[in-house]
């Protein structure tokens, strides 16, 4: 079995070749066959429980990003959990207010989605100077961090094992129909506000999709999306590229790999070390995936390892991989007429139809050019879509120097991209 996946990884490497490094192809290839190897082996294991047994977990837990990242910056912080209806217990830290501990007072709360293969600690990577989570709770918000299904701190269930191909059955269709909704609920009745909301990469598409199906609207204030995804047809990363035309999520899940894992001990301790060689810079390993971010600082890789890559579904990433090569923003496609049937009434999966966003929602986008997974044709094509979005309540951002990491790694972030977005909420 692993042989069979390092033989469809080397046919990626020979397609990328003419288009990236050889040695940063090696690297990201050693992960991805790392991850694969430990991911693999996922068998189905039976329900113990159906979804109306389903019993309340606490809504608080002790240990987590809270401990590890907020409380030793000076700051308050409390783990929240949160059950979806199909069962999945995410971790949702609050932050409820600044450094200097004043009165929480109706503070707005906003809520922070990180992307794929990220979790909460996204928002937490910069100094605590340059960190999203921490302006916004020094700048008078109601912090509340999501970490989605299968990340680090969201790996429980009430029934099902994570080794188990039932607890990865998902895709980001799930995200929008049971994550995000429980999320926004349960932030939303714990403030009694509504809520303002900020999505990077992934979590601007799951934001989009839910506001295309009417989700979410009595409960949000205002969106804001760094690096918005939602058609990806242009994209010009040559990893993600390649890999949705060599069907390459499709692969590992015939061979039985559920869990998109691209972390190992073993690999992540050697980029460590090989990052602290003279003469290596160590934001290359970032930039064939995400492009060439103009902004990033070399110690960031390192701490980026701590604690990201995370897990996803491959049936995710088979999704995603559906979107580039279609070039449609669309469910799920089980690329058969009866399970589509069965799913959605219909042959063909139903399509999130971004013009159904309202146009009197407060939005503010904010793209790079450089960026190599939201590309700038993608962008502006879902901008089409918003054409009679209403004038005063729309913001469009455009940095030329900036790529996909650099919205929460870049260390001009905070005067580039967060100083206007907290001014954007506050006029909200």
């Amino acid at each position: 079995m692993l042989m069979s996946v390092f033989g469809r990884l080397m046919l990626l490497e020979n397609s990328m070749a003419n288009k990236i490094s050889f040695p940063i192809v090696i690297i990201i290839l050693v992960i991805l066959f790392w991850g694969s190897a430990i991911a693999g082996g996922r068998r189905l294991y039976p329900l113990r429980t159906q979804s109306s047994d389903i019993t309340a977990l606490p809504s608080f837990s002790t240990e987590g990003i809270c401990s590890s990242l907020v409380k030793t910056q000076g700051y308050a912080c409390e783990e929240h959990l949160v059950t979806t209806v199909d069962g999945y217990v995410l971790s949702v830290p609050r932050i409820p207010v600044g450094r200097s501990r004043g009165p929480r007072g109706n503070r707005p709360p906003v809520l922070l989605q990180h992307g794929l293969f990220m979790d909460g600690i996204t928002w937490l990577l910069l100094p605590p100077s340059q960190s999203l989570a921490f302006l916004l709770a020094d700048n008078g918000f109601d912090v509340w961090i999501a970490n989605t299904r299968g990340t680090k701190y969201s790996r429980q269930h009430i029934s099902l094992p994570t080794n188990s191909s039932d607890y990865w059955n998902w895709s980001w269709d799930e995200l929008v129909a049971y994550d995000l909704p429980a999320t926004f609920q349960y932030v939303h009745d714990q403030t009694g506000q509504k809520l303002h909301y900020i999505g990077h990469s992934q979590g601007t598409l799951i934001a989009l999709a839910a506001l295309s199906k009417d989700q979410l609207l009595n409960m949000l204030r205002s969106a804001a999306l760094l690096s918005p995804i939602a058609y990806v047809s242009q994209m010009t990363s040559p990893l993600a590229k390649n890999a949705a035309d060599n069907f390459f999520a499709e692969y590992l899940y015939k061979l039985g790999i559920f869990e998109f894992s691209l972390r190992g001990d073993a690999v992540i301790q050697f980029l460590k070390d090989m990052c602290k060689k003279p003469g290596i810079d160590c934001t290359n390993l970032l930039t064939t995936f995400t492009g060439p971010n103009c902004c990033l600082s070399p110690s960031i890789v390192n701490i980026f390892l701590d604690h990201e890559p995370q897990s996803t579904a491959t049936k995710n990433m088979i999704h995603l991989s559906q979107m580039i090569r279609q070039g449609t923003i669309a469910m799920f496609d089980y690329m058969n007429i009866d399970e589509n049937t069965r799913h959605y009434g219909r042959p063909t999966p139903p399509v999130y139809d971004m013009t159904r966003i309202p146009n009197s929602l407060p939005l503010y986008l904010s793209y790079g050019g450089a960026d190599a997974l939201s590309d700038v044709k993608d962008v502006q094509r879902l901008l089409e879509t918003l054409d009679d979005h209403d004038g005063d309540k729309l913001v469009v951002q455009y940095r030329n120097d900036y790529a996909h990491a650099d919205y929460v790694m870049g260390e001009n972030a905070k005067r580039d991209i967060y100083e206007p977005l907290i001014s954007f909420f506050k006029l909200q």
